[in-house]
């Protein structure tokens, strides 16, 4: 590929990544879901091994997610946005799920991995589009037990996903009867427990793969990484203080609508 070849390419991960830092500041997302999709987009466009494609895309998510999730979460916290005690009650859950996660991966075809982030996106979307979002209770669950399994859960799916902790936890969260600032701020320190140990796991069960870019660390592409990460850091900021300036309920149809959009091209791919 000559440099004219490659601009376009460039240009448009770069306006991706500008996106992916206001969306991980307003919505607590991680970036991830904007990323994962586009990343695979842009990879399915050259030669690049399609086995490879959807892992590499969401390895490389996650390694930005780390920084990008710094970012976002320090602007929540000046604002009071983060939950400390919900942090420090999941954090053991995410922790490992994401682990987890990471270390499945290698296990999982390309095609699965499509499914799972096309198919939970969409049911996550729906749900946060709905006038009134399913409540289970006013309050978390009381046993210690139990939201480890949820965040397990979360913590293994995000990892899965390519995502930070936001896309699942905030509905989540909601259905517990969270305030949506509170539960986007802490969703964006999610963030950081959930992608550390997901790239330590994609980085593992990356290493001998044959056929991968050159300077990659596992599953992870370190030049896509670092175009990505000026621009993801930069703008997350931006999204946080949109995030405590905006209408809640507006905030949630913006997360419904590019989970929908995302999910449904996502699932698309896969069935194709």
């Amino acid at each position: 590929m000559t440099f004219l070849d490659l601009l376009p390419i460039v240009i448009g991960v770069i306006a991706t990544s500008i996106l992916a830092g206001i969306m991980a500041g307003l919505l607590g997302v991680g970036g991830g879901i904007v990323l994962v999709p586009v990343l695979f987009w842009i990879l399915s466009l050259t030669d690049f091994p399609p086995e490879l494609t959807m892992h590499m895309a969401v390895a490389t998510s996650l390694a930005t997610i780390i920084f990008t999730s710094v970012s976002s979460a320090r602007a929540h916290a000046k604002r009071g946005g983060v939950d400390t005690q919900l942090l420090k009650l999941w954090a053991p859950g995410l922790v490992l799920g994401a682990l987890s996660g990471g270390l499945a991966a290698k296990y999982i075809q390309a095609e699965g991995l499509k499914l799972v982030f096309g198919t939970i996106a969409l049911f996550v979307s729906i749900n946060m589009a709905t006038p009134k979002t399913l409540v289970i209770s006013t309050h978390l669950p009381r046993s210690r037990a139990v939201n480890v399994v949820i965040s397990y859960v979360v913590g293994g799916f995000s990892s899965l996903m390519g995502i930070g902790g936001g896309t699942l936890s905030v509905p989540i969260l909601s259905a517990f009867s969270f305030e949506i600032r509170r539960a986007v701020g802490t969703a964006s320190a999610f963030g950081i427990l959930i992608a550390i140990p997901a790239v330590v796991g994609f980085v593992v069960s990356g290493f001998g793969i044959p056929n991968r870019p050159p300077f990659s660390l596992g599953f992870v592409n370190i030049p896509a990484a670092l175009l990505i990460l000026p621009f993801t850091v930069g703008f997350a900021p931006v999204g946080a203080a949109l995030a405590h300036k905006l209408d809640g309920k507006w905030i949630k149809r913006v997360f419904a609508l590019f989970l929908a959009i995302t999910a449904l091209r996502m699932l698309s791919s896969a069935l194709s």
